[in-house]
């Protein structure tokens, strides 16, 4: 398996991050629970056997020190113009369109580095992209040397990437397909066994939920 791939994460200021989450923990820890989905997605990357590297895309201070411990490179978002354009520098600018690229959201807390590498392998070559589990969102969109990368995050992101010419990748995957946007969304993550992080928070604040920690 040839570890050949600069994973690109953007990462917003935890202030403004998964508004659509809020009210899954108390108002005070919504940060926190952004930053642990955010550690237990990097962690995971990092792992994979086909990432070289994972780049993050961000400007707030304390997630930029937390991904940074655990090995990757860290940017400043110098668009500062949203989510896509964010991806666009870091895989395109910054990583530079020599290598192959792949940029995935921080909120896949379920995310096992086996299912990365499977479906890095799966989208050579070309340009390819992953549905989230709704089947409507994108949770990774992956494209080879010579490309650009030409992100189309969003509503209806996967009908677009697919309009753009980018390829379906059709494996189960489902803690890459799983993404957090809102609190059924965390249920899901813990039922199909979410990361340390994630789940150390949501045992510090004490909830009762099905939380089995992913291997």
């Amino acid at each position: 398996m040839r570890r050949d791939w600069t994973a690109v994460m953007p990462v917003k200021r935890l202030g403004v991050a998964k508004s659509r989450l809020r009210g899954a923990v108390p108002a005070a820890r919504h940060g926190d629970l952004a930053l642990a989905m955010v550690r237990d997605t990097a962690t995971a990357v990092l792992a994979a056997s086909t990432v070289a590297e994972l780049l993050v895309v961000t400007d707030e201070p304390l997630a930029a020190a937390v991904v940074a411990a655990l090995g990757a490179r860290v940017v400043p978002d110098r668009p500062s113009a949203g989510l896509n354009e964010a991806m666009r520098y870091g895989a395109d600018d910054v990583a530079g369109l020599g290598v192959h690229r792949a940029v995935l959201a921080g909120d896949l807390p379920a995310l096992r580095p086996e299912q990365l590498d499977a479906a890095l392998t799966a989208a050579r070559p070309g340009r390819a992209f992953v549905a989230d589990a709704a089947g409507t969102g994108t949770v990774l969109l992956a494209v080879a040397p010579g490309e650009p990368l030409d992100p189309h995050f969003g509503i209806g992101s996967a009908a677009a990437h697919e309009a753009s010419g980018a390829r379906s990748l059709e494996g189960a995957w489902p803690g890459l397909r799983q993404d957090v946007d809102t609190p059924d969304d965390l249920l899901t993550v813990l039922g199909l066994g979410a990361g340390g992080h994630t789940c150390a928070l949501l045992r510090d604040l004490g909830l009762k939920v099905a939380c089995v920690s992913a291997a």
